[in-house]
């Protein structure tokens, strides 16, 4: 007899925390060693609490499939949660890297590995603030392939300067790094493959070497990075799309004295996370209450659900769902 699945509300998960050489001060400002990442939803994640507390979000994704993940998500990836959410505390300079697309990553890691198309939403920057988004305009593919086998990529990198508020889409193939006194809200594909092209001179470890010819194979010197700055001003029970491709969409919801109704529409799943402020999320027999950096994922079969500040809040939603501009 085949037993009764359990319920399948809202699920808070919790964070994986990596140390990073290059890790600050905001994520765990009192840890020996410096923290880099926190990685807030990820498929080896455990939930935090309720029914299903201690399992990962990949064994629930194996389990409701399109319950949890969404019509939308499961034609394209099955079972497989889609999406990669960090938090990255920059002390120093990220290596400069690049990611490979779907059918890169395919015939260089081999079956089951996706491609890396992200996108970085700046939540803190301190003033002087930048990151490296693709290299110089003109640079040939040539030139590009010697100075990365010639450890003088940094020469030809395009360094932009960035705010709180500003948000990069960085499709595979971008010669990336990010910058010191930055902290970023992270979505991507569900992969961890990263090609170090150039890491500032620090020494080569068994965790963390260079990947030369990875990276010459993958890099497009016409790939930059797009950049979406906030507007000034949202107006209460306000949302704007920031991001939006084939992969995800990035939005952020503001509110201070009225709800947002939000609906998933069985098509994919939502992904909340409160940067500022304090909001409580309501749906058919769950809630969950936030504070700033938590985070909880919203099942596709949820449906229509709420969003009421306590005080005034700012979130980000990520999903699998191409949609217009959602500003009123």
């Amino acid at each position: 007899m085949q037993s009764q699945k359990l319920p399948l509300g809202a699920l808070r998960l919790v964070a994986q925390y990596h140390n990073r050489v290059w890790g600050g001060k905001y994520l765990k400002p009192e840890a020996e060693e410096p923290v880099g990442e926190a990685w807030i939803v990820y498929e080896d994640d455990k939930v935090a609490s309720g029914l299903h507390e201690g399992r990962t979000l990949a064994e629930l994704a194996e389990e409701y499939r399109e319950e949890l993940l969404g019509r939308r998500v499961t034609s394209q990836t099955d079972a497989r949660f889609p999406l990669l959410i960090k938090l990255l505390d920059c002390g120093e300079w990220l290596s400069l890297q690049v990611h490979p697309n779907d059918k890169q990553a395919l015939e260089l890691e081999g079956p089951g590995h996706f491609g890396k198309t992200e996108a970085w939403h700046v939540l803190e920057a301190e003033p002087g603030a930048r990151l490296i988004s693709g290299v110089k305009p003109g640079t040939q593919p040539g030139a590009l392939a010697q100075a990365i086998r010639q450890g003088a990529v940094a020469e030809l990198a395009e360094y932009i300067d960035v705010e709180k508020g500003d948000t990069i889409l960085m499709h595979a193939g971008t010669v990336h790094a990010l910058g010191p006194g930055l902290l970023i809200y992270e979505v991507q594909q569900t992969s961890d493959i990263t090609y170090r092209i150039y890491d500032w001179d620090r020494p080569q470890t068994g965790s963390r070497k260079l990947h030369i010819e990875q990276s010459v194979a993958v890099s497009n010197p016409e790939m930059a990075g797009e950049v979406c700055h906030l507007p000034t001003s949202m107006r209460d029970s306000d949302r704007r799309q920031l991001v939006c491709c084939d992969y995800f969409t990035l939005e952020i919801m503001s509110a201070e004295t009225n709800s947002i109704e939000l609906d998933t529409g069985g098509e994919t799943f939502h992904a909340l996370t409160t940067i500022e402020g304090e909001m409580l999320v309501e749906g058919n027999g769950w809630s969950e209450q936030l504070g700033k950096y938590d985070s909880i994922v919203v099942p596709a079969s949820a449906g229509a659900y709420t969003v009421k500040p306590l005080g005034r809040f700012r979130a980000l939603k990520s999903s699998v769902e191409p949609t217009d501009d959602v500003s009123a």
